[in-house]
């Protein structure tokens, strides 16, 4: 068994160390804060994760150091945490533990994936990217799940495959990280989408074009950025896709409804109560799309949506009224 790190006591990261426990690894759960790691040992219970029990062989601290000789740590953070908090990390784990991103986006500015932020921090450790249609709360439940180990070095992701994988949690190992981490941070963009036409009133033909759209436009700036089309495809492109537009548990798709039901942007993104990660990853993906010269219609509008002070009703339009073209 190995010793297993889990930065940040978010929903995912609390799910991931609930998974890894069960597994019988010996899991550290970290946290910058004292009041919430606190309050986990209190009532072992994660509030973000309502009715999931917080074993006692999970040790929960904020004390950075407990980590130095973690076989693996998997960074959970918060999208604009993850280099603040590998930066951290320096001189305290080794070169042979292997940092999993289970984060989804891009970094704000820089337009890096996450885990080309992880491995300028730390250039000496494999960085395994770990993504896929995984909601906490499903996971955390033992609900049947698969997802994807990506690295470049193959035997990486299969190090992480072996050492997560049980027998509700299925991991497939993959090698095209800028596909996989791609698909990761825009489907959330898409979701938010679907749930604009949710709170519109709209039907079911159109979500399943929204998605249908949605996944060419994640391919084709994917491709471009230099990814395998194949990957949209799997499960963390489509798979991912389709679970966050439809589910109830995607906080993307609820922010994008509270949007189509008639809210500011800052009364939604106060309604959902947790970190948006669309939003954010909106503004990058408009940049990279304009760097890369790939249209994007549906991120546009959705850029325009959050950043423009556009209309719902004015999105719908533009996007059906674009001029005609074989699909």
């Amino acid at each position: 068994m190995a010793k297993i790190s889990v930065m940040a006591p978010g929903g995912w990261g609390t799910a991931l160390a609930v998974l890894c426990c069960r597994k019988g690894h010996d899991v550290i759960l970290w946290g910058a804060f004292e009041n919430e790691i606190e309050n986990i040992k209190n009532t072992h219970e994660n509030p973000l994760l309502k009715g999931i029990e917080i074993s006692d062989k999970i040790s929960l601290t904020t004390d950075i150091s407990s980590v130095s000789d973690s076989d693996i740590v998997i960074m959970a953070t918060p999208s604009f945490a993850v280099r603040e908090t590998a930066a951290k990390l320096k001189g305290v784990i080794g070169k042979d533990t292997v940092v999993v991103s289970v984060t989804k986006g891009f970094e704000k500015g820089s337009l890096k994936r996450f885990s080309v932020v992880i491995k300028e921090e730390l250039p000496d450790n494999e960085v395994v990217v770990l993504s896929g249609p995984s909601h906490a709360e499903e996971v955390a439940r033992r609900i049947p799940t698969s997802v994807v180990s990506a690295s470049e070095n193959l035997k990486a992701a299969e190090y992480i495959q072996e050492a997560l994988m049980d027998d509700t949690f299925r991991i497939y190992t993959n090698t095209d990280v800028i596909g996989v981490e791609t698909g990761a941070a825009l489907k959330n963009i898409i979701a938010m989408a679907a749930g604009v036409c949710d709170g519109m009133g709209l039907g079911d033909n159109t979500v399943a074009a929204l998605i249908t759209r949605g996944i060419n436009e994640m391919a084709a700036l994917g491709i471009k950025m230099g990814a395998d089309r194949f990957t949209f495809a799997g499960l963390s492109g489509i798979g991912d896709l389709v679970v966050t537009c439809t589910s109830r548990h995607s906080r993307n798709r609820s922010f994008g409804k509270a949007l189509g039901s008639g809210m500011s942007v800052d009364e939604a993104l106060k309604s959902v109560g947790m970190t948006v990660e669309s939003y954010y990853a909106t503004a990058s993906a408009k940049q990279l799309a304009d760097k890369y010269g790939v249209e994007m219609p549906i991120i546009n509008e959705c850029y325009d949506l959050l950043y423009n002070g556009a209309n719902v009703k004015d999105a719908i339009k533009n996007l059906m009224n674009r001029s005609m073209k074989p699909e």
